[in-house]
């Protein structure tokens, strides 16, 4: 079975700490599916040559180019890595545009593995208090391990607990991958109605449970 990743990095910087981790995941993601026997295509897109592409879809409302591309690639993506720099304790602008411009359905039941970089470890409740809350009002699925990155942790010294958590994650992403069927296949049906006075009230759905 053949399986599209799309890993998004926001990094700004060349060579970038950001994009190193989100390689890391993804080589570990990759390597695990392989050996359960899917074919993995991976989609890495930089945020950084995009930034005058998302700052024209915050005047105008339309993707062009690269930008339509990159958006249309984490659309299609059974699963989606997604990596951000902190700046002021959270993620950064133009992460948040990135993820302003993707449809508000396109990532809906679709695992997510968020990551985050910074100078410190003071800054890994981002992960927690907004990059989680952001997948979730996308209707995303969140792997349970999100990645915290400090510089220190690319270091001799102290990498084997970043990889630990590497490995975590991306085991926890495949496990959400290896049911069989892409996760987009199994995605909920939406229910739509026609008729708003068709829509029971609130006392009727309470007694009809509650019996």
């Amino acid at each position: 079975m053949t399986l599209k990743i799309a890993v998004v990095s926001a990094g700004l910087s060349d060579p970038s700490s950001t994009r190193l981790l989100a390689d890391r995941l993804a080589d570990e993601s990759v390597r695990l599916l392989t050996e359960r026997g899917h074919e993995v295509v991976l989609d890495v897109i930089e945020l950084r040559p995009l930034a005058h592409a998302l700052a024209d879809f915050m005047l105008t409302g339309f993707a062009t180019g690269d930008l339509e591309e990159a958006l249309a690639s984490v659309s299609r993506a059974d699963a989606l890595i997604a990596v951000t720099p902190v700046f002021t304790a959270s993620y950064s602008g133009l992460f948040k545009m990135f993820f302003d411009a993707v449809d508000n359905d396109a990532l809906e039941g679709t695992p997510v593995l968020v990551a985050a970089t910074a100078g410190t470890a003071r800054h890994s409740l981002v992960l927690e208090h907004a990059l989680r809350p952001l997948f979730a009002y996308l209707k995303a699925v969140v792997v349970p391990t999100a990645v915290f990155a400090a510089s220190e942790d690319f270091g001799s010294t102290a990498g084997g607990a970043l990889d630990t958590r590497v490995r975590k994650a991306a085991n926890q992403l495949v496990a959400l991958l290896g049911a069989g069927q892409p996760t987009r296949a199994t995605r909920p049906v939406k229910v739509t109605i026609d008729n708003p006075e068709d829509t029971p009230d609130f006392a009727s759905m309470l007694a009809a449970v509650s019996r």
